[in-house]
C-alpha cells in the first residue's frame, strides 16, 4: 500500500464509473455529442451539487470519453477578467491549445473542454471582473464550457444569463449502498482487510460525500492496517450540521434535556449559533401559544447572557446561556407535540452565506465612493448611496464620469444601479468610460513598398568644384528638420 491519495488514484476515468448519478451522466454525454453537429443551443453547462459528490470527476471523465483536451481553472487560480480572457477566452473564441502549449486551430488541436470550478465563489479583488468574462464564454464560446458550483442560486443571482443560456444538471448525493460498493472495490485493489460493518459506518458517516469516505478509509487503513467496526466508530461526524439536527430533535421533539446537553457538548458550535438554530425551529415544535411564549422567554434570558459576553468579553457566561437554552426551554414545553415537524437550517445563516459576494461588492463600492466624496464609507452607505443610484440611473454622462473617477468595475456599477451585470446599460457605460484601443491596421506588401522610401544610392565621386556664384545671388535657406512626434516614454504625453 502506497501513500498516494486514493481520491486521485481511483478517480472515475469514464462517465460509466460515476457513482449515484447515472441520469446526470447520460445528460452530460448527450450534451457533449451535440457538439459533433456544430455549436449547440447551450454552449455552457452548469453542474450543481454539494462538494465531494463527483462533479469535477464527471467533467474530467467526459473529456476523456470524448477525446477532448481540458483547460481547468479553480479557486486556487487567479480568475480575474483578464486572466479568464487570456486563458479560457482565447481558446474558446479563436482556437485551441496544442500539446506544446501554443494556440492551434480546432482541426489541429481538437476540441477543448473549458472547466471553471467553484464558479459561485467569485468575490473580492482576487476575482475582479470575472463575471463579465464568464458571460462572454457562455454566449460566444466555440469550445464546450462547464461551470461547476455548489450554490446555483448565488451564481444565477449575479447574471440572468446563467439561468436562460446554460444547460443545468443537478448531481444528487449518492446513497450509502453505492458508497459501500466503491469502498469495497478499493479495499480489494489495495488488499486491505476491512470489516463489512466498518465499511458501512464509514459510508454512512460520509453523508453522501464520496471523496470524504475514500479519505476516511485511506486514513484508517494506513493507520491501523486491519480496520474493525470499533475503529470506524472513532471517526467523528464530518459536519456539525448533522449533530445540530440531532440536538434540535432531542431538545424540541423528544424534550430530553440530558441527551440534548450531551449532543451540545459534542457539537463544535458556539452558543450564538445554537440560539439561531433554536429560534428557527421553535415555532414549529410548540403545540400551544403558551408553550411558545414560555420557550421564547427562556431563549430571551439566554440572549441576555450572550449580550453580556459580547460586552464584557467574559466567556464564562456561555454556560448560563447554554443552560437556559436547554433546561429552560425543555421546562417550558408542557403540551405534547402531535405530528411531524421538520428541522430546518437557520435561514439567517443561509442568507448571509448567499449574500457574501454582494456584501463584499457593497463594501468595495462604498470605499471607492468615500474616496471621491472625502467622507467615510459608513456615511456613504447611510446617506449618499441612494443619491448616487438615482443619478446613475437617470444620467448617462454622470454614470460614465463616475466610472472613470471612482474606477468602478462592472459588478459594482450593476449593484449601484440595482440591475444585473449583463444589462445593456452596464456594458455600454463601461465601453464609453473605457473605450477599446484601436487596433493597428495591417498594411499590404504593395502599400509598404509605396510608403517605404527608395533605397539610398551610393555616393558618387564629387565633381570638380563649380565656380563661385556672384555676390548678388542669395544664399539658399536650410531645409527645416522634421519634428519627431513619437511618444518617447510612458510618461511623455
Amino acid at each position: 500500500m502506497t501513500a498516494e491519495d486514493w481520491t486521485e488514484k481511483y478517480r472515475p476515468q469514464s462517465l460509466k464509473d460515476i457513482v449515484g448519478n447515472p441520469t446526470s451522466a447520460e445528460s452530460m454525454r448527450q450534451w457533449a455529442l451535440s457538439w459533433q453537429k456544430g455549436i449547440p443551443k447551450y454552449r455552457a453547462m452548469v453542474l450543481i451539487g454539494t462538494p465531494g459528490i463527483g462533479k469535477t470527476s464527471a467533467a474530467e471523465a467526459l473529456a476523456r470519453d470524448m477525446g477532448w483536451g481540458i483547460i481547468e481553472m479553480n479557486a486556487s487560480d487567479q480568475r480575474t477578467g483578464p486572466a479568464i480572457e487570456n486563458v479560457a477566452g482565447r481558446a474558446a473564441i479563436f482556437n485551441s491549445f496544442g500539446e506544446d502549449g501554443n494556440f492551434r486551430s480546432t482541426k489541429e488541436g481538437g476540441m477543448k473542454l473549458i472547466v471553471l470550478d467553484e464558479a459561485d465563489s467569485l468575490y473580492g479583488n482576487a476575482d475582479r471582473g470575472a463575471m463579465p468574462a464568464i458571460m462572454e464564454l457562455v454566449r460566444h464560446s466555440k469550445q464546450p464550457v462547464i461551470l461547476i458550483c455548489n450554490d446555483f442560486y448565488g451564481l444565477s443571482k449575479k447574471s440572468s444569463a446563467i439561468k436562460t443560456e446554460t444547460f443545468q444538471i443537478t448531481f444528487r448525493k449518492p446513497q450509502t449502498a453505492s458508497i459501500e460498493k466503491v469502498l469495497m472495490k478499493i479495499c480489494a485493489k489495495e488488499h486491505a482487510h476491512v470489516e463489512a460493518d466498518a465499511i458501512h459506518i464509514i459510508a454512512e458517516n460520509a453523508d453522501g460525500d464520496l471523496r470524504a469516505a475514500v479519505r476516511d478509509l485511506q486514513s484508517l487503513v494506513l493507520g491501523y492496517g486491519d480496520v474493525t467496526a470499533d475503529m470506524a466508530k472513532a471517526l467523528g461526524q464530518r459536519e456539525s450540521r448533522s449533530d445540530m439536527f440531532e440536538f434540535i430533535g432531542a431538545l424540541l421533539r423528544k424534550r430530553d434535556a440530558e441527551k440534548a446537553r450531551q449532543l451540545l457538548r459534542e457539537c463544535d458550535v458556539d452558543p450564538p449559533t445554537v440560539e439561531l438554530w433554536i429560534d428557527e425551529n421553535l415555532p414549529a415544535h410548540c403545540a400551544s401559544r403558551s408553550d411558545l411564549a414560555s420557550a421564547y422567554d427562556a431563549l430571551s434570558r439566554a440572549d441576555v447572557h450572550l449580550g453580556r459576553v459580547s460586552k464584557r468579553m467574559y466567556y464564562g457566561l456561555w454556560k448560563y446561556a447554554s443552560d437556559m437554552m436547554v433546561d429552560g426551554i425543555v421546562e417550558s414545553l408542557k403540551t405534547p407535540l402531535s405530528g411531524f415537524a421538520r428541522v430546518n437550517f437557520p435561514g439567517y445563516l443561509s442568507k448571509m452565506s448567499r449574500s457574501r459576494a454582494t456584501r463584499q461588492t457593497r463594501k468595495d463600492l462604498a470605499d471607492k465612493l468615500s474616496v471621491i466624496t472625502h467622507t467615510s464609507a459608513n456615511r456613504v452607505l447611510n446617506e449618499s448611496m441612494d443619491y448616487f443610484r438615482n443619478m446613475c440611473v437617470n444620467d448617462v454622462g454622470f454614470r460614465v464620469a463616475l466610472i472613470r473617477e471612482a474606477d468602478l468595475e462592472a459588478d459594482e456599477l450593476a449593484f449601484l444601479m440595482g440591475c444585473k451585470i449583463d444589462d445593456k446599460r452596464i456594458k455600454s457605460s463601461m465601453d464609453l468610460a473605457h473605450p477599446p484601443e484601436p487596433k493597428e491596421k495591417k498594411t499590404s506588401s504593395r502599400a509598404k513598398k509605396a510608403v517605404e522610401p527608395p533605397p539610398a544610392e551610393k555616393p558618387k565621386e564629387a565633381p570638380a568644384p563649380a565656380p563661385a556664384p556672384p555676390a548678388e545671388a542669395a544664399e539658399p535657406k536650410p531645409e527645416p528638420k522634421p519634428v519627431d512626434r513619437r511618444q518617447k516614454s510612458l510618461f511623455d504625453f
